[in-house]
């Protein structure tokens, strides 16, 4: 087996396994484990295709055994790059069957080149995408540049995929769920991706809490409308499989929206980040639906649920779900079934039994600060990463010096120990040396009915250091917009003082808005903010 330098510890392990947190399950012997109880019953389904539970478990062991006479050992690395298809899952349970450590995070934006460093980095040894897929596919050349990775043994294509097995196959599979089986490159915002580490057992820690939270079970139908490449669809994946529920990825067939796919598959979870909540209430308006299909609770994170899009769920009686979590822990904070709007709206929750969050100074993270303190969010537990991949400096950085994982974002903890999001510690503005809390003044704007989208990022300033500037795509022009966060109670040394308006915003592949490109492009002058005052305020500087 190939060696991991991981934080995997022995006595943490037996503590985790001893409370439930930690089983003696991988990701195959779950689907085997339905399998067994319900062999014909439909277990995922994509655009064009359904499967299941044996069928499934068949095409994994096909592809399984074909991977072993690669000459692939335990521990190798598998990586994929291709579209929402069944095929996705089937490479990724081959992997768990085998004790591969598997890769799904190649985003679609990714040029060929990228995309060669990032098997080169991992030293991969098998690789499947489809024709066609990624930033530059038609001039990329990806034949040559995946003939310059050394290590890879072969190259997949769905098409090209082993067929399902007519028998199950007799060989042992891997059985330690403590090993290292998922690969994650981060789609953060500030900088060059490190390779997150996860365990079956640390992705399955999460997933188990929202499930037993939740009373997710074989009758719920989970559509993830997250890529394949981002990890909320790995989220719903573990959620799936600890359920055994029905699994829908995001490929509505030609000619259907996503409202259509939603409504035609009867999803009753569905799992996305805010935008594609907007999106789905803005087409259901628009073409009078009364309600959106059959689904029952709505999963949201990435960025602060708007307060009218949780009225509108509310009122077609779906419960939003506003959750927080990383690449690096998972959904780990959620709101549960019985939190009220405000508590939903306001917060990420209290999450579950697998994830302790508390909140540190930001000067120093060894000092816990008290609920109601806005500070730096740090968390341990069974749900964390096993350290970043061929880094051990940035798995140490990572950490202070008790062991918790700092996780570079500012938040408050209210009595009820429900976390409230402040913002990405990087994305702290320092006006004159007050602080500026970006997502504080977003939330604030997004309670306005003509703002879709809003992004509050510095504005380099000779004499204070920064200032605000809130970007936004919507019709609310700079005066009217003022005078709205002054309504919500923003205080005056919090008013945004430029504004700019937007088509759309720079995003990450899953979704994120990248300020540091909105910054760059303020100081390269491609935008021009546009300087605001509310009323006669005097300068407060």
């Amino acid at each position: 087996m190939r060696a991991y330098l991981t934080l995997h510890e022995p006595a943490t392990s037996r503590n985790w396994y001893a409370r439930g947190l930690w089983r003696d399950q991988t990701f195959y012997a779950l689907l085997a484990a339905h399998v067994a109880a319900r062999p014909d019953a439909q277990a995922a389904r994509d655009g064009s295709r359904s499967v299941s539970w044996l069928k499934l478990q068949l095409w994994v062991d096909a592809v399984a055994e074909d991977l072993a006479e690669q000459g692939l050992t335990a521990g190798d690395r598998v990586s994929f790059w291709m579209s929402n298809k069944l095929e996705a899952l089937v490479m990724f349970l081959a992997c768990a069957r085998n004790g591969y450590a598997c890769n799904p995070s190649l985003h679609r934006t990714y040029t060929c080149a990228e995309i060669g460093g990032m098997l080169d980095r991992l030293s991969a040894r098998a690789f499947m995408t489809e024709p066609g897929w990624g930033a530059d596919r038609a001039k990329g050349k990806l034949e040559t540049v995946l003939a310059d990775v050394s290590s890879l043994r072969k190259v997949y294509e769905p098409a090209s995929l082993p067929h399902p097995r007519t028998t199950q196959l007799d060989t042992p599979a891997w059985s330690d769920p403590d090993s290292v089986r998922y690969l994650a490159f981060t789609s953060g915002t500030t900088g060059t991706p490190k390779c997150v580490m996860h365990s079956d057992n640390t992705l399955l820690a999460n997933a188990r809490d929202m499930v037993r939270d939740w009373r997710h079970g074989p009758r719920t139908r989970l559509l993830t409308l997250s890529p394949i490449s981002h990890h909320i669809a790995w989220v719903a994946f573990a959620e799936w499989l600890v359920a055994g529920c029905l699994l829908i990825l995001d490929d509505p067939p030609p000619g259907r929206s996503r409202l259509d796919w939603v409504r035609e598959t009867r999803a009753t979870y569905v799992m996305g980040v805010p935008t594609h909540a907007i999106d789905l209430l803005a087409e259901q308006a628009r073409r009078g639906i009364s309600r959106i299909g059959d689904v029952e609770v709505f999963y949201m994170a990435g960025s602060p649920i708007p307060p009218p899009v949780a009225e509108a769920f509310v009122r077609q009686d779906i419960k939003p779900q506003n959750v927080y979590g990383m690449t690096e822990n998972s959904s780990h904070q959620y709101t549960h079934p019985d939190d009220d709007t405000d508590t939903i709206v306001t917060t990420c929750g209290r999450g579950g039994t697998a994830y302790e969050v508390k909140v540190f100074d930001t000067e120093d993270t060894a000092r816990e600060v008290p609920p109601g303190t806005a500070g730096h969010i740090g968390g341990r537990g069974a749900a964390l990463m096993l350290g970043y991949f061929g880094n051990q400096s940035g798995t140490e950085e990572s950490f202070n010096r008790d062991g918790w994982f700092l996780s570079g974002d500012m938040g408050v903890l209210d009595h009820n120990g429900n976390l409230k999001i402040v913002g990405r510690l990087k994305d702290l503005i320092i006006r004159g040396g007050h602080n500026i809390y970006p997502s504080h003044i977003e939330a604030l704007a997004l309670r306005h009915p003509q703002i879709e989208k809003a992004a509050v990022f510095a504005v380099p300033d000779e004499r204070l250091g920064e200032r605000a500037c809130i970007a936004i795509i919507g019709d609310i022009d700079a005066k009217a917009l003022l005078v709205h966060l002054d309504a919500q109670g923003l205080s005056k040394f919090d008013m945004p003082e430029y504004f700019l308006r937007v088509d759309a915003f720079p995003l990450t592949a899953s979704g994120k808005i990248l300020k540091r490109v909105l910054v760059q492009q303020a100081k390269d002058g491609v935008i021009t903010p546009v300087p605001i005052r509310l009323g006669k305020t005097k300068d407060m500087a």
